[in-house]
């Protein structure tokens, strides 16, 4: 390598550890493979999960992975408004500029709306957990983007919330509902040096799918997706991709 280029990957470095990227839900699968990808360029990450011990677990592979790296952890519920609003706060105590919010935070419950419960409580669960955390922490960290002028939003969309599945559910809805946010905050936000782009990936081969009679290769691995929002994220402040649709080779499953 020449000293020139020796001494741009050094300044590049030096520039990526004063921002901040943050990942909801990072201790699993897409979230996992993000802030390993972030921690690997030389981005500070700041992540949060429900349990303190799968973030302890996290902290332990970043450290051996990508030795110096730094991450930012808080146990925190983004589903309950209290916990995302601590989760904000937590960020927005960080140093540096918030250069990316990666909205991964989410859960799966496969279903037809006609067996759900008759209360409710299903697609209010997923609404929270889906569409909510993602509207909430935007609200919070929104004033602080808008004010620097630059940063990149990314909602964990789905091939669900395109396309309708006979056991979609209430999950189908949620992820609907959330590629609708992801739409309209682009348009709202384009002018004011923000991109927002909305990943909507099919079958990943994460916990979701634990139980499943199926091979891996038949399955988008977690660490594509990762290097696929990467690389949107990569891009001069010129260009944006608004979405990014991510298939298994052979078609949904």
């Amino acid at each position: 390598m020449l000293p020139g280029s020796l001494r741009k990957n050094q300044k590049n470095e030096v520039e990526a550890n004063q921002n901040l990227v943050v990942v909801t839900g990072g201790t699993k699968g897409i979230g996992r493979a993000l802030v390993l990808r972030f921690a690997r360029a030389g981005y500070a990450v700041a992540t949060c999960a429900r349990a303190a011990s799968e973030l302890a677990v996290l902290a332990t592979t970043v450290a051996h992975h990508v030795p110096g790296a730094v991450l930012h952890t808080l146990p925190a519920d983004l589903a309950d408004p209290a916990g995302c609003a601590r989760f904000a706060d937590f960020v927005l105590a960080q140093p540096g500029t918030l250069a990316a919010v990666v909205h991964n935070a989410g859960a799966f419950a496969p279903g037809r709306l006609q067996d759900e419960p008759a209360d409710g409580s299903q697609l209010r669960q997923l609404l929270a957990v889906n569409l909510l955390s993602a509207y909430d922490l935007t609200r919070a960290l929104l004033p602080a983007l808008i004010r620097q002028g630059s940063g990149h939003i990314f909602t964990l969309c789905s091939t669900a919330s395109i396309t309708a599945y006979p056991t979609g559910g209430s999950y189908g809805i949620a992820k609907h509902a959330l590629y609708g946010f992801t739409r309209n905050l682009r348009e709202e936000l384009k002018d004011q040096g923000i991109r927002v782009t909305a990943v909507l990936p099919g079958a990943t081969l994460t916990a979701s799918w634990e139980g499943v009679d199926l091979p891996a290769e038949r399955f988008i691995r977690a660490d594509d997706v990762a290097e696929a929002i990467f690389g949107a994220f990569s891009l001069s402040p010129q260009a944006v991709v608004e979405e990014l649709l991510i298939r298994p080779q052979l078609g949904d499953i």
